[in-house]
């Protein structure tokens, strides 16, 4: 099994960067080095973990000629000395030499030996740090904000003040002490910006847009966003809907969309706003080879008609509006998972648990089997609360409350200004 492991910065992580005029620099000799006393304690229990401990650092310095490496290999070597480390990767190089390995390039992450980089971490101080994990895939980021006098250029998952804290976060993260999530995330919303920074999210796998979404986003130009959104995010499936409420407007809106790109998916609602079933229509796009996503599907009649359709033609979704069905009053979780079993026996299919309204949701769909969520951008915030220390969770609430009261300034009568 290919091992997981947890990336880690040098300066700034392990030992303390030199700061100067707000910025961070690495020591200058062995002298200077100051290995963080938390350090050897949560490196500890992360390889308890089953986490191979690797260093990935610049060192630009070598490059340029004002640091020498016997000085980077003696720093090292205190470095193993020390702490439970696996191995030290390092990047001699400067920006000019335009290498794979100097981050935010993700060369050093994804060098040999190889790491299951989706069950990985990486733990950084800087900007460069962030980016490389995102590029190369890790499961999650998280950023030890030094405060530093400089941009970030791309966000952490998380931010924490200490390497200790850092590991308490991956070790709640850790997707070996929990059930694995075989349900596949898909982003839904209407904002471009927004698409783009998901995409770089490790868990999400595609998107879905609807018209609803994309007029709330202020989108007027239909074509353009979907064109746009295509050449964005070139590498998932992402879902169009068609708009028209005449089946023979709808299949020549469905060519047009599917005609986007190979990725693409087109939805078609189950029915039109008449109540007349779309199943011709869903039956002949699906098997002239459009990618369908029946869409607005809330009973168990529909989800067998949708499959009976789309049986024999390209990849299809089946979306089951769980949350609306949530909404009467009605457990969503018997119908899915006879919806997953219906869908089954047609390999070509996979079924969407839709319109979530909780991150719990999240679980349940992966608990019937269901193929893909699709979760909006709230949801997928709070997907990093997952096995978060309730106790820890309920300080933090507290502290929330507290603070919310002293920023309004509320008084009762007898007593003096909160403070």
């Amino acid at each position: 099994m290919t091992p997981k492991a947890v990336f880690l910065d040098r300066d700034g992580v392990l030992n303390a960067a030199i700061v100067r005029d707000g910025r961070p620099y690495p020591p200058a000799s062995l002298d200077e080095l100051a290995i963080a006393p938390d350090a050897r304690a949560a490196l500890t229990r992360l390889r308890e973990a089953g986490y191979r401990l690797v260093v990935v650092t610049n060192q630009p310095d070598l490059a340029r000629g004002t640091q020498r490496r016997d000085v980077v290999d003696a720093i090292h070597a205190a470095l193993e000395a020390a702490l439970p480390l696996d191995e030290i990767r390092v990047c001699a190089h400067d920006d000019a030499d335009r290498c794979g390995c100097r981050k935010p390039a993700p060369g050093l992450l994804t060098r040999a030996p190889d790491h299951d980089l989706a069950r990985s971490f990486i733990v950084g101080d800087r900007w460069r740090d962030v980016e490389a994990g995102r590029r190369a895939g890790v499961g999650g980021v998280v950023l030890i904000d030094r405060g530093y006098a400089e941009p970030m250029r791309s966000e952490p998952d998380v931010r924490v003040a200490s390497l200790s804290e850092a590991a308490a976060w991956i070790l709640r993260h850790d997707r070996d002490a929990a059930p694995a999530l075989h349900t596949k995330i898909f982003a839904d919303g209407a904002s471009l910006t927004e698409m783009r920074a998901w995409a770089r999210h490790p868990l999400v796998r595609g998107f879905t847009t609807n018209p609803t979404l994309m007029h709330t986003a202020g989108v007027r130009d239909y074509a353009r966003f979907g064109r746009d959104v295509v050449a964005a995010i070139p590498d998932r499936p992402i879902s169009f809907e068609v708009f028209s409420d005449e089946f023979a407007e709808m299949e020549a809106q469905a060519r047009e969309i599917a005609s986007w790109g190979d990725h693409v998916f087109v939805k078609i609602p189950v029915t039109n706003t008449r109540g007349e079933p779309a199943a011709s229509l869903i039956h002949r796009l699906s098997h002239d080879g459009v990618q369908v996503n029946v869409t607005a599907v809330l009973t168990m009649a529909q989800v067998s008609e949708a499959v009976a359709a789309l049986d024999g033609g390209a990849a299809a979704n089946v979306s089951v509006f769980a949350g609306r069905i949530a909404d009467t009053g009605r457990d969503p979780m018997p119908m899915m998972a006879e919806a997953v079993a219906t869908a089954a026996d047609v390999p070509s299919i996979e079924l969407i648990w839709a319109s979530p309204r909780e991150v719990l949701n999240v679980y349940q769909a992966n608990a019937v089997g269901c193929h893909i969520i699709t979760v909006t951008s709230g949801l997928l915030q709070k997907l990093a609360l997952r096995n978060k220390d309730l106790g820890e969770f309920s300080l933090e609430t507290v502290r929330m409350f507290r603070d919310d009261a002293v920023k309004a300034g509320f008084t009762l009568k007898g007593q003096g200004q909160l403070t």
